[in-house]
């Protein structure tokens, strides 16, 4: 950290050639000899020469400016010097192999086939997905929605909205997106041309993700866009197939891929906190999610049984993973693969109790850059050595430059994010707000957070149709829970988007849900495409005449009503969500 300007000795070759200072003083602390003469130990002596390095002179300034800082500081040295067996067996696990730079390329290549897969499902559920969401008779029509942002931004819409279906938003373009985006992760995961492939992946799902409204408005729809531009900069830029492996790995891009898991991880907990919520503060929320979870699975009706004192102790294994954890990324090299354990055993709890998509699975592949290559097995090390061995020559990387721009724009981006995270929202000039504008609709630089609040209660719409206002057939949904007798289901790492739009429009009002109102209106119209998106049509011959929504109150049932009864669910009736309408009502009252 200070280079060339400081020189470093053992006190035992040093000092002989400084008489004047007892070897009293150099047994003790770290001394510190100034070209003029002046000698300092201790932690004044350390922070004088942190002083050398242009981005820490604001230690030497901390020593001597705030009031108790120097007290302190001494006496922790002093702490440390005198018990210095354990603190050098402690600082070992840090030091160990420290001649050698740890490299992540095992990490990297691993990511990038997660990467592959990830990219891989996500369009192909899509694709399953698309006309009843975005096309022409979806639930929320693209090119609708193109036309009145057009409208209202003329030709600056581009930029807040930059999508490739600002050139073709037909049907049959929708359907060439999303096979373009699976036929380009087939070639990822077989590592040809790795850096075309990631630089065209992200720019097809950055249109899908602009385009799909709020349907593709997930905080993990952003997190495969800032990991996929990442992975577009960490990629050699090559078209030969294992180039990956040989590849030089940027320690900058490195640090960013390490610091989005961070604050991933770390923004997950903190917003618990901040957020207020009562259950998360006195640690029963883990008592509430099981149920209110969108989707849970079997397993959630079980883990929903256990004690309150279970909740407790798990709501504190959150915390200290949330909080905590993500530090020993950026600890000593003994510390890290910790990190991976932890992190990677939430995720895992995680998705065996609830379906959200492909997020767990993708947040354990950012937690392979918690593991440096040494760290691996064995077999694992000897398998990579062997592959690396078969393949000859060095990849082109990026040049050095454009990875140092990114950096210093997701500084200043993240640092913004974390003030406002903190309830801190900085007052920017003008043309440093202009900068977070223009970033902004690319969705490479992100805040996250997800579930600050947790909700207590398991509200359910339930729709339903008739054709003559009296008798009503309820329209059941895939994954959504109905059907009381149905169990919770296993889905994930396919996301269902409509199943997940049904369970926000619960936490909330119509008002707040606008494209509920367009969703009963394809039902009304019989649209094929919405149609397809639901478990069954219980109106086969037409589309019914009337439609309306109520809200339940879901339970899981006791193990007693479970075993008489054969129900995973009992339901209670709430009230009306949406009246009874016609299309011709739908559309009187603006719908």
């Amino acid at each position: 950290m200070t280079g060339d300007k400081v020189d470093y000795e053992p006190y035992q070759k040093a000092a002989a050639s400084y008489p004047e200072i007892p070897i009293g003083n150099f047994q003790k602390a770290v001394q510190l000899i100034e070209p003029d003469g002046t000698v300092t130990g201790g932690a004044q002596a350390v922070f004088k020469t942190l002083g050398n390095n242009i981005f820490l002179g604001w230690t030497t300034a901390a020593y001597t400016k705030i009031p108790g800082f120097a007290f302190i500081s001494e006496k922790v040295y002093a702490f440390v010097a005198s018990h210095r067996g354990f603190f050098s067996s402690v600082d070992s696990c840090g030091t160990a192999q420290a001649d050698a730079r740890p490299t992540y390329l095992i990490s990297r290549f691993l990511f990038f086939k997660s990467l592959a897969l990830v990219y891989l499902v996500t369009f192909l559920s899509l694709w399953a997905q698309i006309d009843g969401l975005i096309g022409r008779d979806g639930i929320l029509p693209l090119d609708l929605y193109l036309r009145d942002i057009q409208e209202q931004l003329g030709g600056s819409g581009f930029f807040y909205l930059p999508t490739l279906f600002w050139f073709n938003d037909s049907s049959l373009f929708l359907h060439l997106v999303c096979g373009a985006g699976a036929a380009l992760s087939i070639l990822l995961l077989f590592d040809l041309a790795p850096s075309l492939c990631l630089l065209g992946l992200w720019g097809l799902y950055l249109s899908l993700v602009t385009a799909g409204q709020d349907f593709l408005g997930f905080q993990w729809d952003n997190l495969v866009l800032e990991a996929g531009f990442l992975a577009f900069l960490a990629a050699p830029m090559e078209l030969r197939r294992g180039t990956t492996k040989t590849a030089p790995f940027s320690q900058v891009i490195l640090w960013l891929f390490q610091w989005l898991l961070f604050r991933v991880m770390f923004c997950s907990g903190v917003v618990k906190l901040v957020s207020g919520d009562p259950t998360w503060r006195d640690l029963t929320a883990l008592h509430y999610h099981y149920l209110t979870q969108p989707m849970p699975t079997p397993l959630a009706w079980f883990m929903d049984r256990m004690p309150m004192a279970f909740h407790q102790a798990s709501c504190l294994f959150v915390f200290f993973v949330e909080l905590v954890v993500p530090f020993f990324i950026f600890g000593p090299r003994r510390i890290r693969p910790w990190a991976f354990g932890f992190l990677v055993s939430l995720q895992v709890l995680i998705l065996l109790m609830g379906n959200y998509g492909y997020f767990n699975y993708f947040c354990i592949a950012l937690c392979l850059f918690a593991l440096e290559d040494e760290a691996w097995p064995g077999p694992i090390k000897k398998w990579w050595k062997g592959g690396r061995s078969l393949l000859k020559g060095t990849p082109k990387v990026w040049v050095g430059w454009i990875p140092r721009i990114f950096l210093v724009l997701v500084l200043y981006m993240t640092g913004l994010q974390f003030l406002q995270l903190f309830g801190m929202p900085p007052r920017l000039p003008s043309s440093l707000a202009v900068v977070y504008e223009v970033v902004a609709p690319f969705r490479t630089i992100n805040g996250y957070g997800p579930f600050a609040v947790m909700t207590t209660v398991r509200d359910e719409v339930v729709v339903l149709g008739s054709r003559d206002g009296k008798n009503w057939t309820p329209y059941d949904f895939k994954y959504q829970p109905g059907d009381p007798n149905a169990s919770p289901v296993w889905v994930a790492p396919y996301m269902p988007r409509l199943d997940w739009q049904m369970w926000f429009a619960s936490l909330g009002s119509l008002q707040a849900n606008p494209w509920f109102p367009k969703f009963m209106e394809r039902l009304l119209e019989g649209s094929p495409s919405v149609l397809k998106l639901l478990k069954t049509d219980p109106f086969p011959e037409g589309p019914p005449k009337f439609v309306k929504a109520d809200i339940y109150e879901y339970h899981f049932t006791t193990p007693e009503e479970k075993a008489r009864t054969g129900h995973w669910w009992r339901s209670d009736y709430k009230g009306p969500y949406l009246p009874p309408l016609t299309l011709e009502g739908l559309r009187r009252f603006g719908f």
